[in-house]
């Protein structure tokens, strides 16, 4: 059972700070629930996750009725996509772009979705949250951060990040990873979704752009416990911006090789092996590796993604966006050290206390 009394902090804690909900609008909660063929095909374990982020939703939408009488909350389900970044449906789309507010507790991410635009485009506040977890709302949880601090030290890194020519990402693990942001522009990920069309992650906290299309070079190690079920390392292999080799992963590793296809040059495929983003997190709350919303804002780490950028400034529009996070990297843009080891350099502008 979710335990109301933990986390009716965290929750009047977005919606008055991180959304500023006002009087009279529409907050719409949704949530995606396990299909039928899930529940054949899933493990326990699995369902169970799922099943408890939509317990976790109908318990924001209770404790948002309680503290906001004055707006009308609106709770949705809707029957699971199956991967990050694929549409759900007309009907969600729909009460999207017509709520002023929208919370997406789900497990699969609306973030890079045409759903998604067309609420921000019509005026929605949008905060996707896929993944997200109980214990986040938790006092000292990432979702209860110091998010005016975030806003301040998000804003300098991408001001610093934007435009960077070469970015080289490396690890003691193995990770030699080159790509270029030249004319891209670098976004902040601040958690504070104040303005009409605003989006982003709750938790937050990452400055993150669209690589330039092609410009991505070089290997990625993926650690045990860096990923959802990753027990063995898995390794990614990047040429010429696009995704050309998996290597171990067990389990994880067989499940991207089945998305990714690479006997197979013809879409889905092809746009899915794009190396999509490049992002460093901010949020000094966030902990938890094994859980990809909130690994991507610990403070320090960078993470890649491949897919879709589209929705971020990129070119390519996929059907997929996955998320890797890589811990304690060597970061250098355009020769300069920006993070040795998950400690962000001062030359970079950035209070260094906690990195």
């Amino acid at each position: 059972m979710i335990e109301r009394s933990k986390i009716r902090g965290g929750v009047k804690a977005i919606l008055r700070r991180n959304m500023q909900l006002r009087r009279g609008e529409t907050l719409l909660i949704i949530t995606d629930v396990p299909t039928a063929d899930e529940w054949r095909s899933q493990t326990p374990e699995k369902l169970e996750d799922m099943v408890k982020r939509n317990l976790l939703a109908k318990a924001i939408v209770e404790i948002a009725e309680t503290e906001h009488p004055i707006s009308d909350i609106v709770f949705q389900t809707y029957p699971s996509v199956g991967r990050h970044s694929a549409e759900p449906g007309r009907d969600v789309r729909e009460h999207m772009a017509g709520s002023d507010v929208v919370l997406a507790v789900t497990t699969y991410s609306i973030s890079h979705t045409d759903a998604r635009k067309a609420a921000t485009e019509a005026g929605s506040r949008v905060a996707s949250m896929p993944g997200v977890l109980e214990y986040m709302f938790y006092p000292g949880g990432p979702m209860t951060a110091d998010y005016q601090r975030i806003e301040f030290e998000t804003f300098k890194l991408a001001e610093n990040l934007t435009g960077a020519r070469r970015v080289r990402i490396r690890t003691e693990a193995g990770t030699d990873l080159t790509l270029s942001l030249e004319g891209r522009r670098v976004q902040a990920d601040t958690g504070l979704l104040t303005e009409r069309g605003s989006w982003g992650n709750l938790p937050a906290g990452e400055a993150y752009a669209a690589p330039l299309e092609g410009s991505g070079e070089g290997s990625v190690v993926i650690e045990p416990g860096c990923f959802p079920g990753l027990k063995k390392e898995m390794g990614l292999v990047f040429r010429n911006g696009e995704l050309v080799k998996v290597s171990g992963g067990g389990a994880v590793g067989a499940w991207l090789r089945g998305l990714l296809k690479h006997t197979e040059d013809r879409e889905p495929y092809v746009s899915r092996r794009n190396l999509a983003e490049f992002g460093i997190g901010t949020n000094p709350n966030a902990r938890r590796f094994d859980n990809i919303l909130e690994a991507e804002k610990i403070r320090g780490t960078v993470h890649i993604a491949v897919g879709s950028n589209y929705h971020i400034g990129g070119q390519i529009k996929a059907d997929l966006h996955q998320d890797f996070v890589i811990p304690l990297p060597k970061v250098e843009i355009d020769g300069r050290n920006v993070i040795v080891r998950g400690d962000c350099e001062r030359e970079l502008t950035i209070p260094s206390q906690g990195w």
